[in-house]
C-alpha cells in the first residue's frame, strides 16, 4: 500500500509542476500581450499627435498660399486700371 501511495505522490508533484510551468508560460504570454497593446496604444497615440500637427501645417500653408493669391489679385487689379 505504501507503494500505491508513493507512486500517486509522485505522480501528483508531476501533474503540479507540469501544471505550474503551463500557468508561468500563459502568464508570460498574458504579460507580453498587455505590454504590446500599451506599446499599441502608445504608438497610435503618438502618430495621432503627429496627424495633428501635420494638418496644422497644412492648414497655415493653405492660409499662406490664399493670402498671397489674394494679394496677387489685387495688385493685378491695381495695376490694370
Amino acid at each position: 500500500m505504501a507503494k500505491i501511495c508513493g507512486q500517486w505522490g509522485h505522480e501528483m508533484q508531476r501533474v503540479f509542476l507540469t501544471f505550474m510551468v503551463c500557468l508561468a508560460l500563459t502568464a508570460c504570454g498574458l504579460g507580453e500581450t498587455a505590454v504590446s497593446a500599451a506599446a499599441g496604444s502608445a504608438s497610435e497615440a503618438a502618430q495621432a499627435k503627429e496627424a495633428l500637427r501635420v494638418e496644422a501645417r497644412v492648414k497655415q500653408q493653405l492660409d499662406a498660399t490664399a493670402t498671397l493669391e489674394a494679394q496677387r489679385r489685387q495688385a493685378a487689379e491695381a495695376s490694370s486700371q
